[in-house]
């Protein structure tokens, strides 16, 4: 039986970890978003996590709550279409860990399923149009399947990441069939998705925070 499990009211740092990942990479997000599209992501996804950080900079919150806030301010104090979509997972993935005192690999596969559903309610994107779906969809997946078959944790974390790796790099050969890419066709060809990019980021963080803390 896997006992690996980290206490939600005293992890609430990895949230600023997380922020602090999005905002080290500005310019690599904004970088590859202006080969094929308008080169905002980094900038909206800086200012989101940016205002996140100083709000929870030296206060006590857990893990979920954090998760909570930062989801709160993408989803109403960011634009692009990238707030709402980061805004509902990471709001989607505090929901199953309310009130919890530890997290462990059960209820973080079901933190990342409600996480999952949240975004595709609301996007249109499947795996395969060159978006954030590329990363996230084969990284919860990976996951969930190392739950079932009764991996450790840190086990299933490391899983998660590198299958959230091997999506963005797909991402390099697709024809983007959505958002301001698609209008290129053919030439959105040869470029990561800047969406894509930032979701293994956060998926790689989340991987390399928790596994420290188990």
């Amino acid at each position: 039986m896997d006992m690996e499990k980290f206490d939600n009211n005293k992890n609430g740092d990895i949230v600023l970890k997380l922020a602090d990942a999005i905002i080290a990479n500005t310019g690599l997000l904004s970088e590859i978003d202006g080969a094929v599209a308008d080169g905002d992501h980094g900038i909206n996804m800086n200012k989101g996590f940016s205002i996140c950080k100083e709000r929870l900079q030296g206060m006590a919150f857990s893990f979920s709550d954090g998760l909570l806030t930062l989801g709160t301010i993408l989803l109403t104090e960011i634009g692009g279409s990238m707030g709402p979509l980061y805004g509902s997972l990471f709001r989607g993935m505090a929901k199953p860990a309310k009130g919890m005192e530890f997290i462990d690999i059960k209820l973080f596969d079901a933190m990342l399923s409600v996480a999952l559903e949240k975004v595709e309610s609301i996007g249109n994107a499947h795996v395969g149009d060159k978006t954030m779906m590329d990363t996230l969809v084969p990284a919860v997946s990976a996951f969930h399947e190392a739950t079932e078959q009764g991996l450790s944790f840190s086990v299933a974390l490391g899983r998660m990441s590198s299958a959230a790796k091997n999506g963005m790099d797909s991402t390099k050969d697709m024809v983007a069939k959505i958002g301001r890419a698609a209008r290129l066709g053919e030439r959105s060809r040869g470029v990561l998705d800047a969406g894509a990019v930032s979701c293994w980021i956060i998926l790689s963080t989340f991987s390399e925070e928790i596994a420290k803390r188990l």
